[in-house]
């Protein structure tokens, strides 16, 4: 079946998001986010740097482009339990509404295919900004030679 000749490309779309906030849409803000949109795990800067390869942005830049997708709400930044930020697309994305699992071993952070169980409820005058779940423990690879 032929493409929508009229739909907008991938980066386009991201560029209008971008342009939503008001700011300027950047080539390196283009890239970044559209790295964070195709991830399948939240995403360390070096993980990052490593997936721009000879395109990445110098080590400035980057940290400035992802404290700005972050501070504009396009993003997300949690650190993980080795205490290394972590970035993920903003709710809506697909890092939105599940619960992550952390490999204690090799650290890495896997999405798992499960809803994140409701809040408890709170006192009176309490308001939830959000909850997040995060298990964990030792991923299948780490596994493996442990059987």
């Amino acid at each position: 079946m032929p493409e929508n000749p009229s739909a907008p490309a991938p980066s386009d779309a991201l560029a209008e998001r971008i342009r939503a906030t008001g700011a300027r849409a950047t080539p390196a803000r283009i890239r970044v986010l559209e790295l964070l949109t195709a991830a399948p795990t939240p995403l360390s800067h070096q993980d990052i740097e490593g997936a721009l390869g000879s395109a990445s942005l110098d080590r400035v830049t980057l940290y400035r482009v992802l404290d700005w997708l972050v501070e504009s709400g396009l993003a997300v930044k949690r650190a993980d339990e080795r205490r290394v930020w972590r970035f993920a697309l903003a709710a809506g994305g697909t890092h939105h509404g599940h619960v992550h699992f952390r490999c204690e071993t090799c650290g890495r952070v896997f999405c798992l295919d499960a809803p994140a169980p409701r809040p408890p409820k709170l006192p009176g005058g309490f308001t939830l900004a959000r909850a997040e779940l995060d298990l964990s423990g030792r991923c299948a690879e780490c596994n493996a030679g442990n059987v």
